[in-house]
């Protein structure tokens, strides 16, 4: 045993990479792998069984608690949700591996609900890791993160799946088009893979602000006006002491 200590002791300091952007971008890579292949595994197992393994509330729950495994897995805060269905006769749906919208939403009742959707998951995500509005104990962040993509995809998901991460949905769909689906991937519902890639971005942007100023900045004053009122009761009773002596 010491000696396999050793060695594996040797091994690991070879092979570690003191990069923090490249651990960071391995982490998120392999965070990434977990979403996407327990959330989407979830969403083949439901079509592929025409339902009789699997329903709605599993495929959600599926995507929550991937998400928990992902970030307990990287250690990041990460987030990508589930597809929904594009039947194509005699084929594989290809909406098990990324987002296309149901047949009654547009293109721009899509990019709102995308962006709308990501905006509501920032705004809770900046909520749960904010240390001055009833921080999450530690070690609790990613389940609670798990279950807000979990109330989203239940709330959110008929429209076009959630998929409020363009990481999660672009590499899917990038896979399916070279398995074989080709550029109809792209091309369905006038260039619909477009919206899960910007949209989200857009929402991120709309998300931090609401929350800025709605709550964050607000909490962080009044913690900041506190600790300087604090400070000039300490300044204040050094200089009564020192006038007392």
């Amino acid at each position: 045993m010491g000696k396999q200590k050793i060695f594996l002791d040797k091994l690991s300091r070879s092979l570690q990479i003191r990069n923090k952007l490249l651990r960071q971008g391995l982490a998120e890579c392999l965070g990434t792998l977990i979403l996407v292949m327990f959330g989407c595994g979830s969403v083949a197992q439901l079509k592929l069984s025409e339902g009789s393994h699997g329903i709605f509330l599993a495929v959600n729950l599926a995507f929550g608690f991937a998400a928990t495994l992902g970030i307990l897995v990287c250690g990041q805060v990460s987030d990508a949700l589930k597809t929904y269905e594009l039947k194509n006769a005699g084929e594989l749906p290809i909406g098990i591996f990324a987002t296309y919208p149901n047949e009654h939403l547009s293109i721009v009742n899509g990019f709102f609900d995308q962006l709308i959707g990501t905006a509501s998951l920032i705004v809770c995500v900046l909520a749960i890791v904010d240390p001055f509005n009833n921080p999450i104990p530690q070690g609790l962040e990613a389940f609670t993160v798990g279950f807000t993509v979990l109330v989203i995809g239940l709330a959110m998901g008929f429209n076009s799946g959630y998929a409020v991460n363009p990481a999660r949905d672009l590499g899917p769909r990038l896979f399916t088009s070279i398995a074989g689906w080709g550029s109809r991937v792209f091309t369905h519902k006038n260039c619909w893979f477009l919206v899960p890639i910007f949209a989200p971005f857009l929402g991120t942007i709309v998300g931090v602000i609401v929350y800025q100023m709605m709550v964050g900045w607000h909490v962080e004053g009044e913690v900041r006006d506190k600790k300087k009122t604090t400070e000039d009761n300490v300044k204040l009773s050094d200089l009564n002491d020192v006038s007392a002596s």
